[in-house]
């Protein structure tokens, strides 16, 4: 059952396959949760986001046309759910960007401790110079560069003009590299 594609494997789970719903969730977990850990920055808000992104998505399978990629659909609704929590945060008054302490996971490499050290430093940065974008910059941010969707799906996902996503992907990575210049140099730490 791997080898379908995911518009197979919805129409099997519309046909009651609760494995081949199984499938769709193995195969797009990482992902969603990834997106979802980028736009709101804490893990567990993530995987609750995420969960509620896989829960919408079984009740209203039945909906569905593939009319775009599977992944973009998916992405449009983990979208909506993490921009409505950040909304629902913002109205409680509880910051989003607290959780930026978590630990960022760096694979383990050959490289010398010091090395090590020093890209966790840059990937802590990263996660916050990505936090601190706009919601408009960070969501397309992290569909492109994370998530490797390309113009056209990020486009459906935000729901505007594929020239929109280029002009924001292009403010949001000038506002990130100044972001990381900014606090990479604070830290001591050069190109």
């Amino acid at each position: 059952m791997h080898e379908l594609d995911d518009w197979e494997l919805v129409a099997r789970t519309r046909a009651g396959d609760v494995d081949a719903f199984a499938v769709l969730v193995r195969r797009y977990q990482g992902p969603v949760i990834s997106f979802c850990w980028r736009m709101l920055g804490s893990t567990q808000d993530a995987e609750d986001v995420a969960q509620e992104c896989f829960v919408r998505l079984h009740r209203h399978i039945h909906r569905l046309e593939p009319r775009a990629r599977f992944s973009t659909v998916l992405f449009g609704i983990a979208r909506n759910l993490a921009l409505n929590y950040l909304r629902d945060a913002r109205r409680r008054g509880r910051d989003t960007a607290a959780h930026l302490n978590e630990t960022v996971v760096v694979p383990e490499s050959g490289d010398r401790p010091d090395q090590q050290a020093r890209l966790k430093e840059i990937e802590s940065a990263l996660e916050q110079a990505l936090a601190a974008l706009s919601t408009d910059h960070r969501e397309v941010l992290v569909l492109r560069e994370f998530q490797g969707l390309d113009y056209e799906s990020i486009a459906k996902v935000l729901g505007c003009r594929v020239g929109t996503v280029r002009s924001r992907l292009h403010r949001a990575r000038l506002e990130l590299r100044d972001a990381l210049k900014g606090m990479l140099a604070s830290e001591g730490i050069s190109d």
